[in-house]
């Protein structure tokens, strides 16, 4: 059995003696740059945030975000997160993990898993995408467990460029914001009883990515919130609260 405090210690270990080197950006994520730039307005907050959709920008990044291509835990086949629910009237809630070894986000998803059947009767999407490739997703989704049908991977981290999440050192260790976890011990023990570092990705770098979650009507982004720092999670009764607000079809 691991406990986090071990399990802490070992992955900042791992991280310091690094030899770290940022990656090269892929012509995906430079082609993305300036949709990027001049369209997400998210703002991070403590309590939750939504997206200013007045001048159309949160069409624009739906429309972004869907033609990105993932790999179901499932059955590890590629899929278009556009095809994931209806792009005209139905609702997601699609929550960025940081990656499958990270014990915040084991805690994310036990969460997220919990709250599955209060999404799915108000006729919500559930999609958690995290970092990493499909056979470590399938630790998460089996130890944990997490229900395969609603997990996908991100090995490249595509859709994390596309919604402009925080990547980088100081945000994954000396960021304010990860001291949050603290007050959520309890339910992080719980969740970690069975982890595993083998679901963190072999690509060392990707556990420098900070996650988020986003609530999509069609292509429409009606609630967003980027996470400041390690298990900086948007409150789940924030996120329930936009799914009922928001009329469906």
């Amino acid at each position: 059995m691991a406990t986090l405090s071990l399990n802490t210690v070992s992955t900042s270990t791992r991280m310091h003696r690094l030899s770290y080197r940022l990656p090269k950006p892929s012509l995906y994520s430079l082609s993305l740059h300036r949709l990027r730039r001049s369209t997400i307005k998210i703002q991070a907050e403590a309590a939750g945030s939504t997206m200013d959709s007045s001048s159309g920008c949160s069409d624009s990044i739906g429309h972004a975000l869907g033609l990105v291509s993932i790999f179901s835990a499932a059955s590890g086949q590629a899929v278009l997160i556009k095809d994931l629910w209806d792009q005209d009237e139905g609702m997601a809630v699609v929550a960025l993990l940081r990656h499958f070894g990270c014990p915040c986000c084991w805690e994310l998803a036990s969460v997220l898993r919990d709250s599955k059947s209060k999404f799915e009767s108000a006729g919500v999407k559930l999609v958690a995408i995290g970092v990493g490739t499909t056979d470590k997703a399938c630790i998460l989704a089996e130890r944990l467990p997490f229900p395969l049908e609603n997990l996908y991977a991100d090995p490249d981290r595509k859709a994390y460029d596309v919604m402009g999440l925080y990547y980088g050192l100081a945000r994954t260790f000396f960021n304010p914001a990860s001291t949050k976890v603290f007050s959520r011990y309890e339910s992080l023990k719980e969740a970690v009883k069975n982890y595993t570092i083998k679901a963190t990705p072999d690509d060392r770098s990707s556990v420098l990515q900070q996650g988020g979650m986003f609530v999509f009507k069609g292509k429409e982004l009606v609630f967003a919130r980027k996470d400041e720092g390690t298990g900086d999670h948007a409150p789940l009764d924030d996120v329930l609260h936009i799914c009922c607000k928001v009329p469906a079809a």
